[in-house]
Order: structure tokens, then C-alpha cells, then sequence
């Protein structure tokens, strides 16, 4: 019998010399099915050994950044020019040796950066200590990929390692719900035009030992997509490109990175090079909103909005305000961009909207 290893390599070797047409993608659902499955195993085995000391960061602030690249692109000189943290900086690999934390102020939000060891390619696989790196990156709200100017092409190799780890870089997740039943076999229904047939769907279910489910698909979706929604255990993390060290490059490069990454900030930690335009960004990439708190029978306080990340409910504010709170919770109350109506009663399920004015009734 081959080890998971080996028959990881096989599975990998046989997608790779197949190819992909209406006629074999049956086949190919089936090997990836099979494929993230083996992965996921080894991800378990490796966890329950506990592969090393891991990295216990916990998360503070109204956001939690990370830096990611290969070692010696200047993450730590970048966290201490835009935190002031001391992580110790040497020009030559891994001088990272664990999480640094250092804390942003910026447009009245607290924001956690973390400087994580380099990942180096391997790194899913438990390559330099990347095992650990890649969990706290799972954690994160948004990733900054710090790129050398002199070697862009690392981008590829960092999206690849993050995308074997399970970790899905500006995507959202899957629109797709999987019931599973006592019988029945497994129902496909679907509110779009599918380009997936309803064969490879029943051959991936069939991999995790889906027999019997009602499964619902609101987007044509990929078979890594449906693969993602059966194991359920993806991160979704936004990110940010930063090019580094454009002080030490001739216009012409810059160029030619530029081409390559058009969205991408071009930044020298060293000499400080853009820092104001790199805080903007990754505040606005975060996704901030502001919550402005309004106590029972009193004016709300419009001068010290509470900051939160897009996607906040009211019961994230009950537990971010007191640890009671939703314990004791008997209704809010909503006025602004989320609310049907002014001061509409809502519970803690509601997400709120920036500029929403809330108040949060409790039993006494």
C-alpha cells in the first residue's frame, strides 16, 4: 500500500497529463475530489501530532493583518516603519523566528499586524515552520503580500501554498447548501444554468461518502468550488499587494512590475517610501464600517463611532461591548442604511450597514 504521500504525487501527476475536455471532466472531478481529500487527511494527521509549537496569536483590534512573503522581503522593517514593533531585522533568511505583533491607529481604527516567518514554497506541507505561518494567516481579516521588486514571481508560489492550505484569497465562499438525508440518494437543484453535469457532482459527493443529500447550487459553480463547500473547512481572507524596495530599482523594472501587478502599491520600507497611501489602502481594503451606539431614551454619540469589519452583526457588538450582553439580549433597535424603517426591532442575527445608528436592549 503507497503512502498518502505517494498517492497525492500520483493523483497530481495524473491531472496534471489529462486532459481537460466535457469528455474528462467527469474524471477530473473525481481525482480532485479524491485529491483534497488525501490533503485534508494529511492536514488532520499532522494537527493531532502537533507539528510543532504552533503560534498562539490572539486577535486584537478592529482588524488583524498579516504580512506574507518569502524570508528577508522585509516584513519586519515594514511592521516597525508602519508600527513601531521591534521584530528583529537582518538582511539574510528566517530572521523571523515567530509572530511579531505590532498595533496601527489609523482613521480612528485599532488594526493588529502580525509578522509571520517567510513561507518559502513547500510551506503547505509543513515546509519552515509553515504549517504554523499558514494557521495564523487562516485567522487573519486581510493578507498583505509583500513582494522584492527584484522578485515578483513569488506571488505565484505564495498563492499556490495558501490555495493548498485551504485558504481562498478574494474569493467568496461557494453559494451552496448540502443537506445530507437518512435516504433518498442525492437530489441536485439549482437556481442557475450549471456548467458542472449532476454526474460529477454525485462522483465528488460520492468521494466523502455523501450518499443521500438534498444539494442546492445558486451559482455556476466550479468542482473546486463544490469540492470547498463538502469539506467546509476553507478560510475566505481579502488581500493586498505591496511591491518593497523600490528605492533600490531602475525605473524600468518598476514598469515592468507594474504591468505586472496594476493594482499593487509600490512601497520602500526602508526609507518609508508611500506609507500614507499603504495605510489608506489596507484600512479601505479591510472594509471597515462605522456603528454609531445610541443608549435607550438618549442621543446617540456621533463623535466616537464604534469601528468594526463590513459583515458585523449585532450580536458581534453585543459580545464585543460586554460579555452579557448576549446573554441578556431582548431586542435592538436600528436607524440607517440596514434598517427597513427607522428604529425597526431586529435581533442578533441583522448585519449592520455603515453610518447605522444602534441601540441594544437588555433584560435587566
Amino acid at each position: 500500500m503507497s503512502s498518502i504521500q505517494e498517492q497525492i504525487q500520483e493523483i497530481e501527476d495524473e491531472i496534471r497529463n489529462t486532459q481537460y475536455n466535457k469528455a474528462t471532466s467527469h474524471h477530473i472531478g473525481r481525482l480532485k475530489a479524491k485529491l483534497a481529500r488525501l490533503r485534508d487527511e494529511v492536514e488532520k494527521k499532522a494537527a493531532a501530532k502537533g507539528g510543532g509549537d504552533g503560534y498562539a496569536v490572539r486577535k486584537s483590534g478592529d482588524g488583524t493583518v498579516t504580512l506574507v512573503g518569502f524570508p528577508s522581503v522585509g516584513k519586519s522593517t515594514l511592521l516597525n516603519q508602519i508600527t513601531g514593533a521591534k521584530s528583529e531585522v537582518g538582511a539574510y533568511a528566517f530572521t523571523t523566528l515567530t509572530v511579531v505583533p505590532g498595533v496601527l491607529e489609523h482613521k480612528g481604527a485599532t488594526i493588529q499586524f502580525l509578522d509571520v516567518p517567510g513561507l518559502v514554497k513547500g510551506a503547505a506541507s509543513g515546509r519552515g515552520r509553515g504549517k504554523e505561518v499558514i494557521a495564523v494567516i487562516r485567522n487573519s481579516d486581510l493578507v498583505v503580500f509583500l513582494l522584492d521588486v527584484f522578485q515578483p514571481k513569488h506571488y505565484d508560489v505564495l498563492m499556490n501554498e495558501l490555495y493548498e492550505a485551504g485558504i481562498r484569497i478574494d474569493q467568496e465562499p461557494p453559494d451552496v447548501v448540502i443537506k445530507k438525508m437518512d435516504r433518498g440518494g442525492v437530489v441536485v437543484s439549482s437556481t442557475v444554468d450549471l456548467e458542472l453535469d449532476e454526474p460529477t457532482i454525485k462522483a465528488v459527493l460520492d468521494e466523502y461518502k455523501i450518499h443521500n443529500a438534498h444539494v442546492l447550487i445558486r451559482e455556476n459553480i466550479s468542482v473546486d468550488q463544490l469540492i470547498d463547500a463538502v469539506l467546509g473547512n476553507r478560510s475566505y481572507v481579502r488581500s493586498l499587494i505591496a511591491v518593497n524596495k523600490v528605492d533600490l530599482a531602475y525605473p524600468e523594472l518598476i514598469q515592468k512590475c507594474k504591468k505586472m501587478y496594476p493594482g499593487a502599491l509600490f512601497i520602500s520600507a526602508h526609507v518609508g517610501t508611500n506609507m500614507d497611501k499603504l495605510k489608506d489602502a489596507i484600512y479601505d481594503r479591510l472594509g471597515f464600517i462605522r456603528v454609531y451606539l445610541k443608549p435607550q431614551g438618549q442621543a446617540a454619540d456621533m463623535k466616537e463611532p464604534l469601528i468594526v469589519l463590513d459583515g458585523t452583526t449585532i450580536g458581534d457588538i453585543c459580545d464585543r461591548l460586554h460579555r452579557d450582553f448576549r446573554r441578556k439580549f431582548r431586542y435592538a433597535q436600528v436607524w440607517g442604511p440596514s434598517a427597513k424603517h427607522p428604529g425597526q426591532r431586529l435581533g442578533t442575527e441583522h448585519y449592520l450597514e455603515d453610518e447605522d445608528i444602534l441601540t441594544i436592549i437588555i433584560q435587566k
